[in-house]
């Protein structure tokens, strides 16, 4: 696997979260696991991510610039969180919140797709997309424990 392949496996599972928080109700129980997981997800994620794939890609003139919009949509996506952990979760201004979140992590995960990987492809050497994957794996996997 290579850090592409990683990264999608992870922002998949995002999108599906999103999905499913989209399609709930109230203050539930459902949508109370649901947006714990999300929100766990997205802040593990945005760490490994930013130490794994944007930190080494700063550096390449090529990517420098798309490294620092990534990091500050992550930031985006950071408020976008405070702001939903502030709202009460059974108003429809939580669910506005929600959308306004949903919105940014869906054009921030397209735009990385997108844009960003094929750009990062041609600055990577195979090995470092490799190692990459390796490092960002175990980023994710230590911060589960």
């Amino acid at each position: 696997m290579n850090i592409f392949e990683a990264l999608r496996k992870d922002h998949d599972k995002q999108r599906a979260l999103l999905d499913r928080l989209s399609h709930t109700s109230g203050a539930s129980d459902e949508r109370v696991s649901l947006y714990a997981e999300l929100k766990e997800e997205l802040q593990h994620h945005e760490v490994a991510e930013e130490r794994h794939f944007y930190s080494p890609l700063i550096d390449v003139d090529m990517t420098i610039e798309l490294s620092r919009h990534g990091i500050a949509e992550h930031h985006e996506i950071d408020e976008l969180l405070e702001e939903i952990d502030d709202a009460d979760m059974s108003t429809s201004a939580w669910m506005a919140a929600f959308k306004k979140l949903k919105h940014k992590v869906e054009h921030h995960l397209e735009e990385e797709e997108q844009e960003f990987f094929p750009v990062a492809g041609r600055a990577l050497s195979e090995e470092q997309k490799q190692s990459l994957a390796e490092e960002y794996a175990a980023e994710m996997h230590e911060q589960a424990a």
